[in-house]
């Protein structure tokens, strides 16, 4: 807003001219992101505990997590007004990518809320049914393919993708990519949910991905840049760093109360949303395969999951008893019940995801 409102005075106040630089509107989103996080985050925390508003805890859960019953939840609110307000603020209001952005970030928080209102206010243990989620998932998914078929900005670039290593890095879906998309939009979404099970775990690795997608659309957008590295040069995308900038910058300010042990937990609300948010920005920038690295952990995660209950599956029906291939999933709670503290845990997974974030910006040259 403040590029519309303020840049065409750039004649008379030649100061506002900086308005037109991304970095400036980037690196002020992120502060102000973080701004916001410490200015409302104790409001909002004092808000959740007068209404009750507690996390209730699983007692098929590791026994050490009893003791967070009653920790204020839904803090997924705090992180949506950290990212959207300085986003629309400082990003371009009329640039497609910022729009659908937005569209899936307010999309997926509203489901993340009717799930955590469902849970804690109405006492319904398992929230929104899992197929009514997947349902505002995959609406999602076919709301953001429909925009993208029909935006001239996608033109030339609506079906490919880029593939980290190879020298000829760009592949056509063709006609699946609308299944692409959802498939990106859903599991990301779901990985990060399925990831936010200890202090401070999700709220770190969320920063440190988005700090990642920031560089890469700022380069994105660059058609030097783009051109050394050898990358996709995409006209406008440059504008999704501001986005990336905030949204890192409100996950590290969320990460100032989520820290062990925990003030407050972000609950479906933040999770689903910037999970939504992030494998958004990995099919608006063409990078749906380097979120596999970048979002190493959040795969783990998921795929855990995915093994744990196949496993389960596959030895009930063979043997007539199930049985676990890990101590519990998500894996993180696997180490958990090995006997590696909360902490031990959320830092190495924390390394993990930099290491990861590291390696990805090196696929650019890696060709």
């Amino acid at each position: 807003m403040f590029y519309h409102l303020f840049y065409p005075l750039k004649e008379s106040w030649s100061s506002l001219n900086i308005l037109r630089y991304i970095t400036f509107r980037s690196a002020s989103a992120a502060i102000f992101a973080l701004l916001i996080s410490f200015l409302i985050g104790p409001w909002i925390i004092h808000k959740l505990k007068h209404l009750q508003i507690g996390e209730n805890i699983r007692s098929t859960g590791p026994k050490s997590h009893l003791k967070k019953k009653g920790t204020p939840t839904m803090g997924g609110v705090l992180i949506l007004c950290a990212v959207l307000l300085p986003t629309f603020l400082f990003a371009k209001l009329d640039n497609v990518y910022i729009q659908i952005i937005f569209l899936s970030t307010i999309w997926m928080g509203l489901i993340g809320f009717l799930d955590d209102y469902l849970k804690i206010i109405k006492k319904i243990e398992k929230g929104l049914i899992a197929r009514y989620k997947l349902a505002g998932q995959i609406l999602l998914g076919s709301a953001v393919s429909i925009w993208i078929y029909t935006s001239p900005e996608f033109t030339e670039i609506r079906t490919i993708t880029s593939i980290p290593f190879l020298k000829s890095s760009i592949f056509d879906f063709g006609i699946l990519y609308p299944a692409v998309i959802i498939l990106v939009i859903t599991g990301t979404s779901n990985a990060v949910n399925l990831t936010d099970g200890l202090d401070g775990l999700a709220s770190g690795l969320l920063a440190i991905a988005f700090t990642v997608f920031a560089a890469i659309t700022y380069i994105s957008g660059r058609v030097d840049f783009s051109e050394y590295l050898n990358i996709l040069y995409l006209p406008g995308i440059g504008e999704l760093s501001v986005f990336a900038s905030a949204m890192a910058g409100a996950c590290l300010g969320f990460l100032w109360f989520n820290s062990a042990p925990a003030q407050i937990f972000m609950g479906d609300v933040g999770s689903l949303s910037a999970g939504a948010a992030l494998g958004t920005l990995a099919i608006l920038l063409k990078k749906e395969f380097l979120l596999l690295i970048i979002g190493g952990v959040f795969v783990w995660e998921a795929i855990s999951v995915i093994l744990q209950i196949g496993y389960f599956k596959w030895t009930k029906m063979k043997l007539g008893k199930g049985k676990r291939l890990l101590k519990m999933a998500p894996i993180h709670h696997h180490f958990e019940l090995a006997g590696w503290p909360e902490t031990r845990v959320v830092i190495r997974f924390w390394i993990i995801g930099i290491l990861l974030a590291l390696f990805s910006l090196t696929t650019f040259k890696i060709r």
